[in-house]
């Protein structure tokens, strides 16, 4: 059976699937849905401090365990390969023991990976980032779907609040992870463990949630038991996948040369990290705004395009005068990176019908466009290896936002995704 695309105004009749689940008894509408929001923010918050933690340390941790640099390397590539390699397993975890409590299982699963961070041993490290990536992972696939299931008409509100929690996360552990270890005087094991208590918190304000469950009728009980098939054969699955895979990309791989290109500018090496800061600083504005205003002032394709001019400023200035208009190119950058991590995201949610579709989507996006972006930082590391300057390498990041604003276009199309199962 092929796979279809069907417009969204034709999708008038509610099927079992589609029916939208019962709250459990609890809280009152208002009450209950604010709740659920702020348990969202906090799990968002959780997905990139425990990783994003090991960059400001990378020295400090290479110093004192001996690590080489190839290592490191890995330490830093492994949570993205995690990313994609078990994102598939995801939609069938939150099949299996619904969505609530996987989603409680993957902030025991950071808490334990950072708890095991705590051993004085290199294997120990890897380990602990390897069981904090599968965490990570699960999320990442998850949560769209919740936000598709929960706040059906929030799209937009709770997409922006869960992509800003991102980026608010990653700013939070580069900068406050150093001024911590300085302040307590703790090594670098038990400055990373701290990032655990984060987790914590979310685990104790879910756990309510996960053990109340949201109830949904039989029939959409029984579809929920079966997977989606057939998105590998729709073109507009791929290019949704293609849009979080060249946005993801293009981010990881700035992120990782960015601050290397600034010194070789001349700038100093604190500035340089400071400037990193200072662009995840805007991307959380860029994540919040982009999804909140979509389809109320620009369309999601004319924003994709937006968030691809304002990226393509910055790394043109990057290549101009790096050092001396940092801050300009460092706003430009983070605006457009935080629009269109936050808009992929979108693009997963608009895109489904329902819940299993979003969540399956969400797979499959997430698989390739992390597998893709685990390889952005090594590819660019390369390019300047061989051309002995940052232009080149520069220049391919240019040429792949071409590809990336036509995926866009065609994910913002006003249409759903249909599989079969």
């Amino acid at each position: 059976m092929r796979t279809e695309e069907r417009p969204d105004a034709r999708i008038s009749a509610r099927t079992p699937s589609d029916a939208p689940p019962v709250p459990a008894a609890g809280p009152g509408p208002v009450r209950g849905s604010l709740y659920l929001a702020a348990g969202v923010v906090l799990l968002a918050l959780n997905l990139r401090p425990a990783l994003v933690a090991v960059s400001p340390l990378a020295d400090t941790i290479r110093t004192d365990s001996g690590m080489s640099a190839a290592a490191a390397g890995l330490l830093t590539a492994l949570p993205l390969l995690c990313f994609g390699l078990l994102a598939p397993v995801a939609p069938r975890l939150g099949r299996r023991f619904g969505l609530e409590r996987s989603l409680l299982g993957t902030m025991v699963l950071i808490c334990a990976g950072t708890a095991l961070r705590l051993a004085d041993q290199v294997a120990a490290l890897f380990a602990g980032t390897v069981v904090i990536g599968a965490g990570i992972a699960v999320a990442n696939v998850l949560l769209p779907g919740l936000i598709k299931r929960d706040f059906p008409t929030r799209t937009g509100l709770m997409t922006g609040l869960y992509s800003m929690s991102l980026f608010g996360g990653a700013a939070l552990a580069a900068g406050v992870t150093v001024p911590l270890r300085t302040a307590t005087g703790l090594g670098w094991q038990a400055t990373l463990a701290c990032w655990g208590s984060l987790a914590l918190l979310a685990l104790l304000v879910w756990l309510p949630r996960a053990r109340s469950r949201t109830r949904v009728s039989e029939g959409a009980a029984r579809q929920a038991a079966h997977p989606v098939r057939g998105l590998w054969r729709s073109p507009l699955a791929w290019q949704v996948t293609g849009y979080m895979g060249l946005q993801s990309l293009s981010y990881y791989a700035a992120t990782a040369w960015l601050p290397t290109m600034l010194t070789d500018a001349g700038m100093s090496a604190g500035d340089a990290g400071w400037m990193l800061s200072f662009s995840s600083l805007l991307g959380i504005a860029g994540s919040f705004l982009a999804p909140v205003i979509a389809g109320r002032r620009l369309r999601t394709g004319h924003l994709a395009a937006l968030g691809a001019v304002l990226c393509a400023l910055g790394l043109a200035g990057m290549l101009a005068a790096p050092a001396t208009g940092a801050y300009v190119w460092m706003t430009l950058l983070g605006l457009g990176q935080g629009a269109a991590i936050s808009l992929a995201l979108l693009f997963i949610v608009r895109r489904a019908p329902d819940t299993r579709h979003a969540a399956q989507l969400s797979s499959m996006a997430q698989c390739f466009g992390y597998i893709l972006a685990a390889a952005g930082p090594a590819v660019l590391g390369a390019v300047h290896d061989a051309s002995g300057t940052w232009t080149v390498p520069v220049v391919v990041l240019l040429v792949l936002l071409v590809p990336q604003v036509l995926a866009g276009l065609g994910a913002s199309r006003e249409r759903h995704v249909a599989g079969r199962g």
